[in-house]
């Protein structure tokens, strides 16, 4: 059975983590906006220390960028759409550079497209819904 997973933002997040912690299950993998290394941003760190409070291990072990640098990999190509004025990406919420430069070091392939003039928005996610429907079709058919 193959299974694709994505999301938006905080979903995005855990499309990521979900994907990488359990690539024997997700096929395909790919987010919008997605919050890609929380513990280096204000966010992530308020969300983080109130879900497992100190205990930076645990930390670690949610944080997408985090996991690809010690080694979690996908077989298939990971698919990021961001929009260039999305106020979290400007506002260091995103750090989506953070995860595409873990994903070069590593190896693992990452299709990481900035949307110029888009934001954070529903419309965002319906301009691209298609390109991420037919990524995920592509994969989970074996074409």
């Amino acid at each position: 059975e193959k299974i694709g997973i994505t999301g938006h933002s905080m979903g995005g997040h855990g499309a990521l983590t979900l994907g990488l912690k359990n690539p024997e299950i997700y096929t395909s993998v790919s987010a919008f906006a997605p919050i890609c290394n929380p513990t280096e941003c204000p966010w992530g760190q308020k969300a983080f220390s109130g879900y497992f409070g100190d205990d930076k291990t645990k930390w670690s072990e949610s944080d997408a960028t985090l996991l690809v640098k010690s080694g979690a990999k996908l077989k298939n190509e990971i698919l990021i759409d961001q929009g260039s004025k999305d106020d979290f990406l400007t506002k260091g919420q995103l750090l989506p550079e953070a995860f595409a430069q873990a994903c070069k070091s590593s190896g693992q392939t990452l299709s990481l497209r900035m949307q110029d003039g888009y934001d954070h928005s529903y419309y965002f996610i319906a301009s691209f819904i298609e390109d991420h429907l037919n990524f995920h079709g592509k994969l989970l058919n074996g074409n």
